[in-house]
């Protein structure tokens, strides 16, 4: 049998030039890169519906937003339409952000939210109120990491969404170890982590956008700037993990 080995990227650009007598049987490969999405990649490259799950608290639910379109799930959605037009409208980014909740709250609703919907991926955002409630580190990283586990165990990619910059959690104390404790749990874990935090600080350094583009006016949420510029890192992650998960292509019917 004659396998190969492409990324979900080459799948599409060449399975209309593959002789009629192969069939595409694409599979994931348990050796997949560390941080990749291959779930997300299999339905990239089978062309079927793709799910997502924006899970966490306020800055997923939009707190700071102008309109519900303008939070980052939905930008999300919108992106990646764009970018996926083999896709079209099969493309799903569900908002289950609940302002102000932290772990444990989260947790409470982890089977409802995601675990039962079954998505292909889930975008978790978290750490941010646990910092500002006081919640133990230690007890935030073990209850994340049972969860991650629990959700990958049921076939769903991950990628983890660090607390944000903002002046709130910069006043208060052992806030940069929640975000310390998301990046360690995906190096560990070989999850992706969209670096929140530090994405916000280069959008400012680099002239991209002003303060007031990417604070709300309560020094803790993000506005409209901020959150067009969290989707568009969100969806290159998203891209970039199903791109790094390959796919076979194996004729059928060889003996």
């Amino acid at each position: 049998m004659l396998a190969l080995t492409l990324s979900s990227t080459a799948v599409l650009a060449y399975a209309d030039l593959l002789p009629a007598s192969l069939d595409l049987d694409l599979g994931l490969f348990e050796d997949a890169a560390p941080g990749s999405l291959p779930h997300v990649a299999q339905k990239i490259a089978l062309g079927g519906s793709l799910t997502i799950v924006a899970f966490g608290s306020s800055s997923t639910e939009g707190i700071g937003a102008s309109t519900p379109a303008a939070a980052y799930p939905a930008r999300l959605e919108a992106g990646l339409r764009r970018a996926l037009p083999h896709l079209a409208g099969r493309i799903t980014v569900a908002n289950r952000g609940i302002g102000g909740e932290a772990v444990d709250e989260m947790l409470a609703r982890l089977d409802r939210d995601v675990i039962a919907p079954r998505p292909d991926l889930v975008i978790w955002q978290t750490g941010s109120n646990d910092a500002l409630r006081g919640v133990s580190l230690d007890h935030f990283r073990e209850a994340t990491e049972a969860a991650l586990e629990r959700i990958r165990a049921a076939g769903i990619d991950v990628v983890l969404m660090e607390p944000q910059w903002c002046p709130a959690l910069d006043a208060t104390p052992g806030a940069d170890r929640f975000r310390d404790a998301v990046r360690a749990l995906g190096r560990d874990l070989d999850i992706p982590v969209i670096r929140r935090s530090e994405l916000m600080r280069d959008w400012i350094g680099q002239g991209r956008l002003t303060h007031t583009e990417l604070f709300a006016k309560d020094g803790l949420h993000m506005a409209d700037g901020g959150y067009a510029l969290l989707a568009e890192a969100a969806q290159d992650t998203v891209l970039d993990g199903a791109d790094a998960a390959p796919v076979a292509v194996a004729a059928a019917g060889a003996d």
